[in-house]
């Protein structure tokens, strides 16, 4: 991901959530070097790929993750609206984690809203477990806040005890 492909991706932002991040969220995020990577595809006969992008390829998802000393943390994952439940989110998570192996680190954390339950399953299909909850994380509407769930992957088997 570039400064470049900032509109399409907000484009896909703003459709899928009701809270989304911001242009300057993930222009930041690039400025701190962080992880952010997108998943493109080739048009399909007939298909009316949204946003449009000058080098004719489609814009499925994205994802942006932060780096640590020993870990890396999931801060946004997205499949466009058009693309969801074909498995997409499945390919990003996975090259994250291979991503985050090659990196050296141990674990890899998220949260993600309570409510979710679709995005909550995905995790836990792919190794994740629930640690923890942060109150109030996410916002809703008006005033009203929903918690998240804290969900760790450990990137490496344990060390065989002697």
């Amino acid at each position: 991901m570039t400064e470049a492909d900032l509109e399409a991706v907000h484009a896909i932002e703003t459709r899928a959530y009701g809270h989304p991040w911001t242009r300057k969220h993930f222009r930041d995020s690039l400025q701190a070097g962080h992880r952010a990577v997108l998943l493109l595809g080739q048009v399909l006969p007939g298909e009316q790929p949204f946003p449009v992008r000058d080098d004719g390829l489609c814009l499925l998802g994205y994802l942006v993750a932060m780096r640590g000393v020993d870990e890396v943390h999931l801060l946004n994952i997205t499949v466009a609206p058009a693309h969801q439940r074909q498995g997409w989110a499945r390919v990003l998570m996975d090259a994250l984690a291979l991503w985050s192996r090659g990196e050296g680190a141990h674990t890899l954390w998220l949260e993600v809203r309570q409510s979710n339950a679709p995005a909550r399953r995905l995790y836990e299909r792919c190794g994740f477990e629930a640690v923890g909850l942060r109150r109030a994380y996410y916002p809703l509407s008006g005033t009203q806040r929903e918690d998240a769930i804290v969900m760790k992957l450990p990137l490496h088997a344990p060390e065989p005890q002697a």
